[in-house]
């Protein structure tokens, strides 16, 4: 079904069909895909609160998520285990912290510590009175929370490329943070952001910062990693002699791990989109900036992120409407400049594969 779908072999393989980018029940059966790692925050951020809800992932899974440091740094359910009362509502500092409904209290593991009125209750407190724990992960600083779906952590296929760079220290900039709502499916967010191949068309701005002619595309298990050369004199990378692409100029390094996240690191720091579906036709980004060194920010490829965002949603936009067309189903893609797009759409394709097997089993089908 895979190969059906979309082959392998990128220069015969034909893009997704357009019923991926509007049809309902493809759209709810691909959420499925996001209950695996997602980014939650930098570690900067713990520095300032001791309990910090994480609204972008309750967004994308519906399940209320608070990142919480006590002893350890813990990622765990926001929910009462009591009567289900939300326990948090913004990011806080508390040695323990409270429900508002019945007042039982959880220490910062999410050990429930007090609940008034339980003296004659038996078989209280048990395990299931603790607050849920989430799996926790951390990449250099950054920290990813699954919440269910037990898969491999895509950033380990990245080896050492970023190590340079120091992303622990980088500080949170909350001037940077942005939230867009897009009239488009938030697949055509991610196929846009997979390839460079649409920057001298629809971006003059960033055309002439990066050298398109040195755009290069690597792939990797549930990942792509993107890699924007500086236009000759402009801002770039001092990268270490031991570094892969040491000798080379590099303005941008534009890295997507599947099936949301997108890691966009320049000289002055890291910007993070987070693409979060609402409905077959609308999607939010949010924009999480991350500075290394202030004094950079104003040069190169990362000085212009706004005007490229909105560039971009602009054309995505139109393309969304396309999608509904009685007489486009599907492309061809540029062996050259769409292997991320390729490969994205392979992850899909295969998921895809999964959901029918699984459908037809379901259905009794030989």
């Amino acid at each position: 079904m895979s190969e059906e779908l979309v082959a392998a072999d990128i220069r015969v393989a034909q893009t997704l069909p357009s019923r991926f980018y509007h049809d309902e029940s493809l759209f709810k059966s691909l959420l499925s895909t996001f209950y695996g790692w997602q980014y939650a925050i930098h570690k900067s951020d713990l520095s300032q609160n001791s309990i910090t809800p994480i609204e972008h992932i309750e967004a994308i899974t519906g399940e209320p998520t608070i990142i919480v440091k006590g002893s350890e740094v813990k990622a765990m359910s926001n929910i009462c285990t009591h009567r289900g009362m939300r326990l948090v509502g913004e990011p806080c500092t508390k040695s323990v912290f409270q429900c508002e409904y019945h007042g039982r209290t959880f220490d910062l593991d999410g050990a429930m510590k007090h609940m008034p009125e339980f003296e004659q209750a038996i078989g209280f407190p048990s395990d299931s009175d603790n607050l849920h724990q989430f799996a926790l992960s951390t990449w250099k600083g950054l920290l990813f929370v699954s919440q269910g779906i037990e898969e491999a952590q895509p950033w380990q296929g990245l080896n050492n490329r970023f190590d340079f760079l120091d992303i622990e220290s980088f500080t949170h900039d909350p001037s940077r943070d942005r939230d867009h709502t897009i009239a488009a499916n938030w697949m055509l967010y991610v196929d846009n952001y997979l390839e460079g191949f649409h920057i001298p068309f629809v971006h003059p701005e960033l055309n002439q910062t990066l050298d398109y002619s040195g755009y290069t595309t690597e792939v990797f298990d549930g990942g792509v990693l993107q890699i924007g050369k500086a236009a000759h004199g402009d801002v770039k990378f001092e990268l270490p002699d031991n570094h892969p692409d040491y000798g080379q100029d590099i303005a941008a390094y534009y890295l997507w791990l599947f099936p949301n996240m997108m890691f966009n690191f320049y000289p002055w720091g890291l910007s993070v989109n987070i693409v979060i579906p609402v409905s077959p036709s609308q999607t939010r980004v949010l924009y999480r900036g991350y500075v290394k060194d202030e004094n950079l920010a104003k040069e190169g490829a990362g000085s212009i992120l706004d005007t490229v965002e909105i560039q971009d949603q602009e054309i995505i936009e139109h393309v969304n409407k396309s999608m509904l067309s009685k007489v486009y189903d599907r492309g061809r893609y540029s062996p050259t400049r769409e292997q991320g797009v390729h490969h994205f759409h392979r992850i899909i394709s295969t998921w895809y594969a999964e959901l029918t097997k699984e459908k037809d089993l379901n259905e009794g089908v030989e």
